[in-house]
């Protein structure tokens, strides 16, 4: 069966590609803690929606032109290295799980995908730094458990929220 993007989805993904740069650039506004690599992700709520209301390849394109537009507007080409390397897994890892559980635990697909996306980042700062970030990786996972459940749990509660009747499959 061949997969087609419609009007519709393409309209879609552009709305939801808006969404989560304008996200990404309200969070970037909010101060992080001292700890290289943590940030809360509220864009990939939007990530998430998108694999959920429009399938996996629409959440790819959506998440792709984020980080395309993240990096060439706000970005340096190391921003782009981490985004795109963290990014990339995070969406495989969710790709991957997120038909394995019900959807009253899309939280856990999102923890999943948090954490993935944090060794990606930890990849890209041992290749362009040296193995000292393996100091971070505790706190990596702390932030990743606990960014990835809020982020996760407010994906499911747009899932079965009205929201639902715009699912474009």
């Amino acid at each position: 069966m061949k997969k087609t993007l419609t009007v519709q989805k393409i309209a879609l993904i552009g709305v939801l590609a808006a969404l989560s740069l304008g996200i990404f650039v309200i969070e970037a506004q909010i101060p992080s803690p001292n700890i290289a690599g943590i940030k809360l992700g509220l864009a990939n709520v939007v990530t998430l929606c998108a694999m959920l209301f429009a399938g996996r390849i629409a959440a790819g394109c959506v998440l792709g032109i984020r980080i395309v537009l993240a990096a060439a507007f706000y970005g340096t080409f190391i921003s782009f290295m981490f985004s795109l390397c963290g990014g990339a897994l995070a969406f495989a890892v969710m790709s991957l799980l997120v038909n394995r559980f019900d959807k009253k635990q899309i939280w856990v697909v999102s923890v999943f995908g948090a954490l993935a996306h944090n060794a990606g980042q930890l990849c890209v700062a041992a290749v362009l730094l040296s193995g000292a970030v393996t100091a971070l990786i505790p706190y990596l996972v702390i932030s990743g458990i606990a960014t990835g459940a809020l982020t996760g749990i407010t994906a499911q509660r747009l899932w079965f929220s009205p929201l639902r009747r715009f699912e474009v499959k």
